[in-house]
């Protein structure tokens, strides 16, 4: 298993991870529109950001997740990582692949001097709850989320 930054060949695998965590869908099935291209070129070129996948060793992405490093003034102004969109293929959960990949991600983020990392994880998850927790993960919070609509017209920069 190789644990590696995502280039943009892997951009339908790990779209295709993040389609249906149920199921295997084939890559090649995904269309990567233009907003997909966006998203991607951002996260690359920020270095904030890292896709992050495991590669089977010949190319087959097998998981993969977002991590984002947020600078901070809590905890004596040392970053926090968030580790977000984790994802392993149904048909090879239960090897070991996810404490794999989590454990990678731990290590850049300790690496990299954050005083902390966090995620979220939908209420309705036990399996991945009890997961996390394996890894000494705590329950500590409740999240919350807002889904936002698109600005009417043509999109606008924040002031």
């Amino acid at each position: 298993m190789i644990f590696r930054t995502a280039t943009r060949r892997d951009l339908p695998a790990v779209l295709a991870l993040l389609a249906d965590e149920d199921t295997v869908v084939d890559p090649g099935s995904i269309v990567v529109g233009a907003a997909y291209e966006a998203a991607f070129a951002a996260i690359d070129a920020d270095p904030r950001n890292e896709l992050l996948v495991l590669d089977g060793g010949d190319g087959t992405v097998l998981g993969s997740l977002q991590l984002t490093y947020v600078p901070g003034l809590g905890r004596g102004g040392a970053e926090r990582a968030l580790i977000e969109a984790v994802r392993v293929r149904a048909d090879r959960r239960g090897e070991g692949l996810g404490r794999q990949l989590l454990t990678a991600a731990l290590e850049r983020a300790r690496a990299r001097g954050c005083a902390l990392v966090q995620l979220t994880s939908n209420k309705d998850r036990d399996r991945a709850h009890r997961f996390y927790g394996s890894l000494g993960f705590v329950g500590s919070h409740d999240g919350f989320k807002l889904t936002l609509d698109p600005p009417a017209g043509p999109a606008r920069r924040p002031r």
